[in-house]
């Protein structure tokens, strides 16, 4: 595209009047703030973190169904929290897109399984996940434990077992965390946050 000067400093002076315009409080934000109220209205607002990362940013998740009529919730809408330190009401374009995650068909909600030389996943309970990684936490533990390194150092170390921790949990958390993995003898230690 070419522009002459007549042109170009045409082009420079409606972009400053628009913006200008907008700034003296001629834009459409108060219209399109009364609309979000009033689709929000009914919902109930519940604060809570962005499960991606370890930045720890703020979201505001809107839910519609009576909790008095034990009408199950259904999220409507997710927004950045303006009143969270961190990120002060932005989100980043994975944290923008978390309605998709919660409403997404392919998102695992239930804890499966899928036995040795089947081809088929199979929902079981939480409690049978829980006690069926417990089993395998302590066969691998029990044959794979090093006691002591080469030179006969006592180095209590369980090699072939790592951990991925929660990058969003407090300092609390983590440092338990920390303590139980260690604990055991686990080397392999990381955080969600360089996923």
């Amino acid at each position: 595209m070419q522009l002459n000067r007549r042109q170009f400093f045409k082009v420079c002076a409606a972009g400053m009047g628009g913006s200008s315009i907008a700034l003296m409080g001629f834009s459409p934000t108060a219209a399109l703030a009364e609309v979000r109220a009033f689709k929000l209205a009914r919902a109930t607002e519940t604060r809570n973190m962005c499960p991606y990362c370890s930045v720890g940013c703020g979201v505001l998740i809107y839910t519609t169904g009576d909790k008095s009529k034990n009408a199950k919730a259904d999220i409507i809408h997710i927004e950045g929290d303006p009143d969270n330190p961190v990120n002060r009401g932005s989100l980043c374009p994975k944290g923008a897109g978390l309605m998709d995650m919660v409403k997404s068909p392919n998102r695992l909600k239930y804890p499966e399984v899928r036995e040795a030389g089947s081809n088929e996943w199979k929902r079981i309970s939480w409690d049978d996940a829980i006690d069926r990684i417990a089993k395998h936490m302590k066969a691998d533990r029990d044959a794979n434990f090093v006691t002591q390194n080469k030179d006969g150092v006592t180095v209590n170390r369980w090699p072939t077992t790592g951990f991925l921790a929660s990058s969003a949990a407090s300092n609390e958390a983590g440092y338990l965390t920390v303590k139980t993995v260690r604990s055991l003898g686990i080397t392999a230690l990381d955080t969600q946050a360089r996923i």
